[in-house]
């Protein structure tokens, strides 16, 4: 006789605390049983040192040893497709139920719409919850009804719809409902090698949200050499392993408005992402598609290896690619660079992010990529250009931040700039202009 459970789905939502599918999911009588699945259509396709794929498999791992120590339970894991497992999940248990949070990228949607109809197709009803943001889909969008596009207004009417006692409501996970866990020494467990992946050196860093950094950060965010002038809290919104409810309490609790619209334009590009999903190949404003781009694979390279000769430009490229991590401001440098100075594609540079990045997010990657390019909502007109040596003086002046990651700056191997400034901003205007005009 197979054992009864509810299944809970672990995705993007890796932690115990303040999950509200999870806690969804425990209210009920039937045993939960905790479930994560490295999905072989997503790792196929990525580095097999890749430092998120470490990082996933370390938080399911201390989810597993913090189920397993306090409540007899775990976590069972699986590498393969989803439909696959769940075919094979069936077969083991007798599912009452799955419960899962709210995924909104094409690709997680596509997936949810499978596996709800092969749920479904056997009896067993699919519930899924709005976990890893405060607002998603139409929740926030004009009187009319039309979604926003322009990122002020939208932050405005965000906080005008923000109940705390309502939507900021934090679900105390395990604290009176860890009986209703599923108890079971013999979970399936999986190593990295197992599913053909090597521990990476990159390590995703803890994240800072003391008073002190919220309070100074509308002061220190822009200088890429302050070390503790940004959270780091990317990769952990990213995954799940914090609560944004907590991270909003948290930036509410201290007044502190910059802070507090910076997690906001997250979920700005979440809803752009849901309402316009096209965007993610084509540009939002569809005449920056007819751009005449160079896409010279040569000067490519140069870019993703920190080999420009512009120092702010090779620093950011140069952390990137030994840290998974590129200060925000850098980031609008090093795009603005690709688009306007070398007129390559933003698609090009928006895969490369997404390979190197640990915060990589489907929607603020396209967004503000698109923003660099001119084509996307709420963009840099196509006429700003960024000045990578200017750009120095405003952000790094004393150069500690381009000592850090150009150390032979000042060695004659040092590559002499790529492109003269001057000629690549009239190249691009003109471009630009014929192309959207």
């Amino acid at each position: 006789m197979k054992d009864k459970v509810m299944l809970f789905w672990f995705r993007r939502d890796l932690r115990l605390d303040d999950n509200v599918g999870f806690y969804q999911a425990l209210q009920n009588n039937a045993p939960v049983l905790p479930l994560f699945i490295f999905d072989t259509e997503i790792l196929e396709n990525l580095p097999k040192t890749d430092a998120r794929v470490t990082f996933i498999h370390e938080q399911i791992q201390k989810i597993n040893h913090q189920l397993s120590a306090s409540y007899g339970s775990g976590i069972v894991q699986f590498h393969g497709a989803p439909k696959a497992v769940f075919k094979k999940l069936m077969k083991d248990y007798d599912i009452e139920a799955v419960y899962a949070n709210h995924d909104y990228e094409p690709y997680a949607k596509k997936r949810d719409a499978q596996i709800k109809v092969l749920l479904n197709e056997n009896g067993i009803p699919f519930n899924t919850f709005k976990d890893q943001v405060i607002f998603e889909k139409e929740e926030v969008v004009k009187d009319d009804g039309d979604p926003y596009v322009v990122y002020t207004p939208y932050m405005r009417k965000w906080k005008e719809n923000l109940d705390p006692s309502v939507h900021l409501v934090e679900c105390d996970t395990l604290s009176d409902l860890s009986k209703n866990l599923y108890r079971t020494k013999s979970l399936p467990q999986l190593s990295l090698e197992d599913m053909g992946f090597e521990e990476s050196s990159i390590k995703v860093p803890d994240f800072t949200v003391s008073s002190e950094l919220i309070q100074k950060y509308k002061d220190t965010r822009d200088y890429p050499a302050k070390e503790k002038g940004t959270s780091r809290l990317g990769p952990h919104l990213r995954f799940g392993t914090v609560s944004i409810r907590r991270m909003i309490k948290k930036a509410i609790g201290e007044k502190n408005e910059t802070f507090w619209n910076e997690l906001i334009w997250r979920e700005f590009f979440m809803q752009i992402l849901w309402h316009f999903p096209h965007t993610v190949n084509a540009s939002f404003r569809p005449k920056y598609d007819r751009i005449e781009w160079r896409n010279n694979q040569d000067e490519f390279e140069k870019w993703k290896a920190g080999e420009t000769g512009y120092p702010l430009v090779d620093a950011g490229m140069r952390e990137l690619n030994e840290t998974g991590y590129m200060h925000n401001r850098v980031r609008m440098l090093v795009a603005s660079f690709l688009c306007k100075h070398l007129l390559i594609d933003w698609r090009w540079g928006e895969a490369y992010f997404a390979e190197k990045l640990l915060d990589y997010e489907l929607a603020s990657n396209v967004g503000n990529w698109q923003w660099a390019a001119g084509s996307g909502v709420d963009a840099a007109p196509y006429f700003r250009i960024f000045n990578p040596t200017t750009q120095i003086k405003k952000f790094d002046k004393d150069k500690k931040y381009i000592n850090i990651w150009v150390p032979d700056l000042q060695e004659l191997s040092y590559p002499e700039p790529m492109v003269d400034h001057k000629m690549a901003r009239e190249r691009c205007l003109k471009t630009y202009k014929e192309a959207v005009s």
